[in-house]
């Protein structure tokens, strides 16, 4: 059974990609946030939040990163992870380009040392 790991499983195209690869017969986690409010409910909509395997990472915190990678174990990692609101880039410019710009860095470093052989997709 293949595994993946899908970074910003919350969003619209994290949860239809989770549907998707459990479909398909993988083993699925996901990183998530730590929020005060959860986001769980586009997984619950498409009925796979019971499916998959949740994990707290932060894509500007390597080591919850490295964590999430040597949980999983994966065949493949999909980054979807990413500040995507304009305004909040304008207004947070250094957090976005540590989370939209340093994460995916620090997810591909942390295959080059830990597993070489996952596929990795960068959205």
């Amino acid at each position: 059974m293949k595994r993946a790991l899908i970074t910003g499983i919350t969003g619209q195209d994290g949860a239809y990609l989770a549907d998707f690869l459990l479909k398909k017969g993988y083993k699925v986690y996901g990183t998530y946030r730590r929020t005060s409010t959860p986001n769980f409910w586009r997984l619950q909509a498409l009925g796979v939040l019971n499916k998959i395997t949740l994990i707290s990472a932060d894509m500007t915190d390597v080591s919850s990163l490295l964590e999430a990678v040597t949980v999983s174990d994966p065949d493949e990692i999909y980054n979807l992870a990413a500040q995507s609101f304009v305004g909040t880039s304008f207004d947070q410019p250094f957090t976005t380009a540590y989370v939209d710009g340093l994460g995916p860095l620090a997810l591909m470093e942390i295959i080059r040392h830990l597993k070489k052989t996952v596929r990795y997709y960068q959205a």
